[in-house]
């Protein structure tokens, strides 16, 4: 039921389908007594709409979540297993045409790849079922279909597929790795993602050192955007920001904003 509720209320607080509704209205009242305040909503929609896909609010939203993690620096030290979270796939096309496909996230699948390589004492796990509320293609299965092309090694590839969110990522990993106390985990998600999954994995008992990658905010020198391509960073943002609030609301993180340190003292390994 959960599950089925946050992609309701996900569908619901998007800032477009925020911004197309009050278009919509506004249009609607356009035609009838009311054509006034039909009119202010049309052009605030509309407007905001436009000022968010053309201003770099979606890098300045995406900034905190992005450098609240340092990049991963490789010590030497000995890694018990690298764990990547699904989203650098796109599953539906990959099962359609027996092909591998990937998303916006692949940098994560690629890292995995890297760390697999330079830790061969590593196992590697892809935790990732599906996040649809209809029948769809597993994210794992792509991944296991495709081990060769992603240069993956078959014999120490695990696969977590019944997760449909990033809590569930946490809770069936460690199931199915179950860490031993002193072990050291790595963690790979996108940069702007990994607060939450730092926040969700340590509540879960996971400890896991974070390794972030596919970074989509830039500081300067983007210049003008698409309307389309920066509004699609300020729903990224949006949707983590939110999360983040309700996994804290629901008990799911013990902070709001989780960083290197976590709010029992010990930080990331």
């Amino acid at each position: 039921m959960y599950f089925v509720l946050s992609k309701i209320a996900w569908f619901l607080l998007a800032p477009a389908h925020i911004l197309i509704g009050l278009v919509l209205v506004g249009a609607a009242l356009c035609f009838t007594q009311a054509l006034r305040l039909g009119r202010a909503l049309v052009v605030t929609g509309a407007g905001t709409f436009a000022l968010l896909g053309l201003l770099p609010v979606g890098d300045m939203m995406l900034g905190p979540l992005e450098a609240r993690f340092p990049r991963f620096v490789d010590d030497g030290r000995p890694v018990a297993g690298i764990i990547v979270l699904g989203g650098g796939e796109d599953p539906r096309p990959a099962a359609e045409h027996g092909v591998l496909a990937v998303g916006d996230a692949a940098e994560r699948l690629i890292a995995a790849a890297d760390l697999a390589r330079r830790h061969p004492e590593a196992r590697l796990v892809h935790s990732g079922g599906s996040g649809s509320v209809t029948p769809a293609p597993k994210e794992s299965d792509m991944v296991r279909r495709h081990l060769a092309e992603l240069g993956w090694p078959a014999d120490r590839s695990l696969f977590e597929d019944r997760s449909r969110n990033t809590r569930e990522n946490a809770l069936f990993t460690k199931d199915l790795v179950k860490p031993k106390e002193g072990e050291r985990w790595l963690l790979v998600t996108s940069a702007w993602h990994m607060p939450r999954a730092v926040g969700l994995f340590r509540k879960a008992g996971f400890e896991v050192t974070p390794c972030p990658v596919d970074y989509r905010g830039i500081a300067e020198g983007r210049g003008i955007p698409g309307i389309m391509d920066g509004l699609r960073r300020v729903e990224l943002a949006w949707r983590e920001y939110v999360g983040l609030l309700a996994a804290r609301l629901l008990g799911h993180t013990d902070e709001l904003m989780p960083g290197p340190q976590s709010s029992r003292g010990s930080a990331n390994r």
